[in-house]
């Protein structure tokens, strides 16, 4: 498909809260507008001017380090004013409502806002209190539609078509925000999806995604066209979930042996940050087959083409001459 047969048959975006609320068609022309936006993303052109008098808002009220950054990139590369805002030093250090701050922020007269919170809800919350457009930046378990987004981005670059491709997802999946948009991503696409995880870190409902759960790592590898793992995530844990790290890389991590044993171009993907020695070997990380870097770049572009569609009201198909000008 085109871009410009995307666009035309998309919805336009008015939020992005969840990749849940997206159907097919918005999630190709987002693809397909971050396929133009790419040489910008990779610093093969200057920045545009598409966004010019427009502030963007990054309200990360969550510790991040790549995201943040990769919003503010984004944003500036469009030529948009941004404001960073984060909990640490803030209002909210010192016991300011979340609508409280909602307020402020709508009398600065932001254009659009990216939250990113470790309350599930929170971009949902902050929808209400202001007319502007909000862009889920990860929020608790819940989802971060634009990790999804540029995975799947970086999936189509290398595979083409999705459709019945076949995406194994390994690791702490209970905790991850990450999983649960990947999954609706690539259900929307058409692709095959497998998970792989100790029994205590699989959701209780995980028969409700419409996945496959395998036992074995081994098992599936042969026959997977993507293998991705997810970060082990200790901060969110309140208890033992696995018997130790050294423990957990033998069954579920990711290694040179394992390697061996999928098709010779498989993609290996990491949200990051990686834990080198547990999900994934350093070997493993820094091979041919592994796309971790590229999936920073793509998420620049990602995020880029979500800010255009949100801000300037735009579609893929009206791209082309706006990044040209």
């Amino acid at each position: 498909m085109s871009p410009s047969a995307a666009a035309e048959r998309a919805a336009p975006l008015t939020d992005l809260l969840s990749i849940e609320d997206l159907d097919a068609d918005q999630v190709n022309a987002i693809l397909d507008t971050t396929e133009l936006l790419l040489p910008i993303a990779q610093r093969e052109r200057n920045s545009v001017p598409t966004l010019r008098g427009k502030v963007v808002c990054n309200l990360f009220l969550e510790d991040s380090t790549r995201t943040r950054i990769s919003f503010d990139l984004a944003a500036k590369r469009m030529s948009a004013e941004v404001i960073n805002f984060s909990a640490k030093g803030s209002s909210v250090s010192k016991g300011e409502s979340f609508k409280d701050t909602a307020l402020t922020l709508d009398a600065m007269g932001v254009d659009c806002v990216v939250v990113r919170s470790g309350s599930s809800g929170a971009p949902l919350q902050l929808s209400s209190y202001l007319d502007v457009p909000i862009l889920n930046a990860g929020d608790g378990w819940h989802q971060h539609p634009t990790q999804a987004l540029l995975d799947v981005f970086t999936m189509r670059r290398h595979l083409g078509d999705l459709a019945g491709r076949h995406v194994v997802l390994v690791g702490d999946i209970l905790h991850s925000r990450v999983a649960r948009s990947e999954v609706q991503a690539l259900r929307l696409l058409g692709a095959r999806v497998t998970m792989v995880a100790p029994p205590t870190l699989l959701p209780p409902a995980v028969e409700g995604w419409g996945v496959e759960v395998a036992r074995e790592l081994d098992a599936v590898l042969p026959e997977a066209d993507v293998v991705y793992l997810l970060r082990v995530q200790r901060e969110r844990m309140l208890g033992a979930f696995f018997p130790s790290s050294r423990e957990y890389a033998r069954v579920w991590g990711m290694d040179a042996r394992r390697l061996s044993l999928c098709k010779p171009d498989v993609l290996i993907m990491h949200p990051g940050p990686m834990n080198r020695g547990v999900e994934i070997t350093g070997d493993v990380a820094d091979s041919e087959q592994a796309v971790i870097t590229e999936q920073v770049t793509n998420g620049i572009a990602v995020r880029m083409a979500c800010l255009y569609l949100l801000l300037a009201g735009g579609t893929a198909a009206g791209t082309d001459t706006e990044v040209g000008a």
